[in-house]
């Protein structure tokens, strides 16, 4: 059978809240390795809009990370704005950028996997789908309120939920430091070493 050739397009706005819902962080890095064991991993699109202000971007040392680390990080400028109560806002959506991508890349790839569940994304799923490629779409319905679109999931050759996925790619916690590693060490070999008539 031949090795499928796989493109994620990830909505990391949408992956970054479905994740957060669900109580984790994603590890990008576990992300990658999951779908290269999959098949052929030919692209993995990451989108993202940027604040103006770059210097006190939150999302700015992930993307450079994720840039330097196997994906194709796809930005934009969020604009910002007041609204009419005064208060300030923030506009920007990356689903033209994806729609594009995933269209030029089609004919390239057997399986799409989209990590989103932005119910606009169903017409590009379907139009994906006329060209003999299978979607996958990861989201949750296990959090308090749903983050998939019931559309977008209809649509899908296959639905996953993210907590399905939770322990191949969150990211691992950090070992407590207030414990010294000495000490942990020997309370661990205590019981072989009185088995083996040690102290």
């Amino acid at each position: 059978m031949n090795t499928p050739k796989i493109a994620l397009f990830i909505d990391g706005a949408n992956l970054h809240a479905t994740a957060k819902a669900l109580g984790f962080d994603v590890d990008y890095k576990r992300l990658l390795q999951e779908f290269q064991s999959r098949g052929m991993l030919l692209r993995a699109f990451y989108y993202t809009t940027i604040a103006e202000d770059q210097d006190h971007c939150s999302v700015r040392p992930l993307v450079d990370w994720l840039d330097y680390n196997g994906y194709t990080v796809v930005t934009k400028t969020a604009k910002e704005f007041t609204d009419s109560s005064g208060r300030r806002k923030r506009t920007g959506s990356m689903d033209v950028e994806l729609a594009v991508d995933a269209m030029e890349i089609a004919r390239h790839i057997d399986q799409m996997v989209l990590f989103s569940g932005d119910g606009d994304f169903r017409a590009l799923v379907e139009a994906v789908q006329r060209r003999g490629v299978r979607v996958t779409v990861v989201s949750t319905t296990s959090s308090q309120s749903s983050m998939i679109a019931d559309e977008l999931r209809r649509q899908a050759d296959v639905f996953v939920d993210l907590m399905e996925l939770r322990t191949k790619v969150a990211r691992e916690a950090v070992v407590e430091r207030s414990i010294p590693p000495e000490p942990r060490a020997r309370s661990a070999l205590a019981p072989l070493q009185r088995s083996l008539g040690g102290s």
